[in-house]
């Protein structure tokens, strides 16, 4: 099922949000100082084109410098992007079988607006502590 709902996501929405994130990326990693943002920025799209199976989890050794960082991605491009995932969450609502891709979208809004300190993982990982 989640091959299923992948490969209707990539061709309905997934494709155009990862080049969002990876125009967003380039962009980044073309100001030297936002690198790591750009470096994020990439990571998350290529979880916008395959995100059914995967889900992100905080990480625990984030501190402070992560959460500066997400006020300034946030400046930066977090926010159009996540209004990029309201907007498809909405038009994917609009059927009855894009319903559970529209609330992938917007599961998907928290991590584009506040990228630094998540990890993307597995979901049959969820819970496990990462090796160290």
């Amino acid at each position: 099922m989640k091959v299923l709902l992948n490969i209707i996501w990539l061709v309905l929405c997934g494709f155009w949000m990862a080049i969002g994130y990876a125009v967003a990326g380039v962009v980044c990693c073309i100001l030297i100082i936002t690198i790591p943002f750009g470096i994020a920025s990439f990571r998350i799209a290529g979880y916008a084109l395959w995100p059914f199976g995967r889900t992100t989890v905080r990480k625990p050794t984030a501190g402070v410098m992560s959460a500066i960082g997400n006020v300034i991605w946030v400046v930066v491009a977090g926010i159009w992007l996540a209004i990029g995932h309201v907007l498809t969450g909405i038009a994917m609502c609009i059927t009855i079988i894009g319903i559970p891709l529209g609330i992938a979208s917007f599961k998907m809004v928290p991590i584009s607006l506040l990228p630094l300190g998540r990890d993307i993982v597995p979901t049959d990982q969820v819970g496990y502590a990462p090796v160290v």
